[in-house]
């Protein structure tokens, strides 16, 4: 018996032995454990032990790894509270100890989250998470070069993707998932020695996770950085998977560098095309929205030029949906867009317009949606350009415009849409001067397709035209054809000296691109009453006394051309007379000519009377019973030229041009088409014609196959018919002669170039003229053999 004790005093004495010989590092981490977990850490050996640590930072790769290997037999037994309190000492030994020899400390200590991680008990792996995120935020004095994160990335983005079966532990493991990949992103981004977490392996699992989290949001609010702290909302609120998740999204994309962004933005894109995530645009447009607000403004157009470049695929439904969400986010890269940029996005849009119209009616809903979001991102883009710009991108898009004379149906609905986009970014423009908004170039191009083929386009080209010229928002009271102008409420300043001197340059050509307009064949209702708008527009902006001659004389030439044009319909020739009435009572109401507003209330009276149908408002089919009430039967009701002229003269008006001929309808030099020089030497013929009263002119005495008649037949001339011709003609005669040079001097004087050239053109070549005169000379003598042989003519009839 005495034996047997002894024997087991033996035994407790060598254990105590033992103990006593164990390293005091592990005896340091043996006295943090309690007796119970329930217990928790015993501080004051906690303390004991950070102060060794601390003292001999050289033990520390080992303290690390017996935690390790107790934690691991810990989880292996399901002892979950031992393993709790080995988590939570490594945790206060890593916050404690900065030294150079952490790293050493740190490999254990991620062995130890791994471990946790690994582990199917949800609570280890919340607990491995935070401390993980504890460790991302400290600063390590010199980095690891051989330390990698594959794990935890991998890790993470499974836990973002729980999907257990109660919404509590679901949502709080997703979490955990959300916050451990933030701080691998912290962790890693900071450092370009480290692991490259831009590579596609790793941006695979964290871009999607974190969309996927963000996408199970109710509702989807982006805010801008600056607006929302990065973030967005209030400190509770980022408890949530989604706000987390987009708060982890923000913060990732802050970090990324120009080289960096197209690495975020493929996985975003493969994951929105992966899981039918366009439509609705909802969550896209929050998506990009952020990715807009969270990089760097300098690198918004990479974002931009990425989605373009997807727009194209997938079917119609997704590309409009795309399409949606570039016309969302594209103003917000127009602030920091310069130079080549600007036209490179503006050009690709067009590309896609262009492709789209190629595509013809394939789907043709989904295409009209297509191209309709398309339309709306240039609009977006060109709203956030300064006024300059948005010239230059017009003047692009008109120099896109197809321009036959007879289009294909393709080339037709290309000019539609590109109109369209032009009236889009014209709405964007604010117009303070003519000269700048119409630069010659432009203006020249949008006269040009003032006479497209279709209907429709023309009457975008109208409204593109009421955009730019409009500067006081008088479109809307002048977009109906009205005599009720006190009513309207017109807005009207005094023209300033730079509009007088645009006009005066560019007049003619505007005047003549509208009252062609008119004269269509194909017009609508619509059509007339958008060229009214236009015309009215110039009125109200051009009101001045230098204009108002011009301006008469088209609203007279339209008078006229209801009459004499043959190609126009009744209801054309009816709106057309509403047109004129209206624009005549506007011009006095504009520039305050009480003599003209009378005149033409007199006018507007006496056709109320007998013909109400010539008078506004505009009808689209008008219906006469009889003939005689068509414009051409009623004269006496037209507008006539030269009782304006008098009310004008009356009111101190020079208006020497409005007794000139019109220079847009017939009666003017640039109605026939032929040369003003003809015309003035035929006018000079006709004038000589009455030399001998009552005698025709000696027609064959300029044609040199002719021979000339008896020179008795030239002794027949009076000295009364000399003197009239020395004279120069009766007062009317004079008269009409000083009109026809008016005219002409006026035409000279406005009208472009090339349409002088047109109007002078040659009824005959010149070469071949010049070839039958000769071979005229060489057949006959100059005078005939009678008249050689003959007595000799007087004097004056060989002159």
């Amino acid at each position: 018996m005495v034996l047997q004790n002894t024997s087991v005093v033996r035994i407790f004495g060598c254990c105590g032995c033992c103990s006593a010989l164990r390293p005091r590092y592990k005896r340091l981490v043996d006295n943090i454990f309690p007796a119970s977990p329930q217990d928790g850490l015993v501080k004051s050996n906690m303390e004991k032990l950070t102060f060794y640590s601390l003292s001999s930072p050289e033990k520390l790769d080992r303290i690390g790894e017996y935690l390790f290997q107790k934690a691991s037999r810990d989880i292996y037994r399901r002892r979950h509270g031992f393993v709790i309190i080995a988590m939570e000492a490594m945790d206060q030994l890593l916050v404690a100890c900065h030294s150079q020899t952490l790293n050493l400390f740190v490999e254990s200590f991620l062995k130890m989250v791994q471990k946790l991680l690994e582990s199917t008990d949800p609570q280890l792996q919340i607990l491995a998470t935070q401390s993980f995120v504890r460790f991302a935020n400290i600063e390590e004095d010199t980095p690891s070069y051989h330390r990698r994160y594959d794990f935890f990335v991998s890790k993470f983005s499974a836990m973002c993707h729980s999907n257990h079966g109660e919404p509590g532990p679901r949502d709080r493991i997703r979490l955990a998932g959300i916050q451990g990949l933030q701080g691998v992103i912290r962790k890693t981004v900071s450092d370009d020695l480290v692991e490259n977490i831009w590579e596609a392996q790793h941006m695979d699992k964290i871009v999607p996770s974190l969309l996927y989290n963000m996408q199970s949001a109710e509702k989807y609010e982006t805010v801008s950085c600056a607006e929302g702290g990065g973030a967005g909302g209030e400190e509770g609120e980022e408890e949530s998977p989604p706000r987390l998740a987009e708060a982890c999204l923000r913060d990732l994309l802050a970090r990324a560098s120009f080289g960096h962004i197209r690495s975020v933005l493929r996985p975003v894109l493969t994951h929105f095309d992966r899981h039918d995530l366009w439509i609705p645009t909802d969550f896209a447009v929050h998506v990009f929205k952020i990715i807009m607000f969270s990089i760097q403004a300098q690198y918004s157009y990479s974002v931009v030029e990425a989605l373009m470049q997807q727009l194209e695929a997938g079917r119609g439904g997704v590309r409009a949906a795309r399409a949606a969400v570039l016309a969302a986010i594209v103003g917000i890269a127009a602030g920091d867009s310069v130079g080549p940029s600007v036209l490179e996005i503006i050009n690709n849009i067009l590309t896609n317009l262009r492709a789209s119209v190629a595509r013809g009616a394939e789907k043709e809903t989904e295409e009209k949606l297509y191209q309709e979001a398309l339309i709306n991102a240039l609009g977006e883009f060109a709203d956030h350009l300064p006024d300059y710009q948005k010239i230059d991108i017009m003047m692009f898009i008109v120099n896109k415009v197809p321009g036959a004379a007879k289009p294909s149906r393709a080339d037709a609905m290309l000019q539609h849409i590109l109109l369209k986009s032009l009236l889009k970014v014209g709405a964007t423009y604010k117009t303070t001067e003519l000269s700048k908004a119409f630069p010659a170039a432009f203006l020249e191009a949008l006269l040009r397709l003032s006479s497209a083929t279709e209907p429709s386009t023309r009457v975008l080209l109208q409204r593109i035209l009421h955009t730019l010229l409009d500067r006081r928002d008088n479109v809307p009271r002048l977009a109906v054809v009205t005599l009720d102008y006190d009513a309207a409420g017109l807005s009207v300043e005094k023209c300033s000296r730079q509009d007088l001197i645009f006009i005066s340059k560019h007049g003619y050509a505007i005047f003549s691109a509208l009252y062609e307009g008119l004269q269509l064949e194909s017009n609508s209702t619509e059509n007339i009453a958008c060229i009214y708008t236009t015309i009215a527009l110039l009125c109200v902006e051009l009101a001045a006394d230098d204009t108002l001659c011009d301006l008469m004389l088209l609203i007279l030439a339209i008078q006229q051309s209801s009459i004499s044009n043959p190609v126009l319909s009744v209801s054309q020739q009816c709106q057309l007379q509403a047109v004129s009435i209206s624009l005549a009572a506007l011009l006095p109401h504009v520039a305050k000519l009480p003599r003209l507003a009378d005149y033409i209330h007199k006018v507007v009276e006496a056709r109320r009377e007998e013909c109400g149908h010539l008078l506004p408002p505009l009808q689209h089919e008008y219906r006469l019973s009889d003939p005689t009430l068509l414009p051409a039967k009623v004269p006496y009701l037209m507008m006539d030229q030269m009782a304006i002229s008098e009310c004008l003269k009356a009111s101190g008006v020079e208006c020497g041009r409005l007794q000139g001929a019109a220079p847009y309808c017939g009666g003017g030099p640039l109605q026939h088409r032929h040369s003003w020089i003809e015309t003035g030497a035929a006018a000079g013929r006709d004038s000589l014609a009455d030399i001998a009263a009552g005698t025709e002119p000696d027609s064959a005495a300029s044609s040199p196959t002719l021979a000339r008649q008896a020179p008795a037949e030239c002794a027949g001339v009076s000295l009364e018919a000399l003197r009239r011709a020395a004279e120069g003609g009766s007062g009317a005669e004079r008269r009409d002669a000083a009109q026809r040079r008016r005219a002409l001097n006026l035409a000279f004087r406005t009208a472009p170039f090339h349409h002088l050239m047109q109007v002078t053109q040659p009824k005959y070549e010149i070469q071949e003229k010049l070839e039958e005169i000769f071979r005229s000379v060489s057949e006959e003598p100059l005078l005939a053999p009678s008249l050689k042989s003959g007595p000799p003519l007087p004097d004056l009839c060989l002159y």
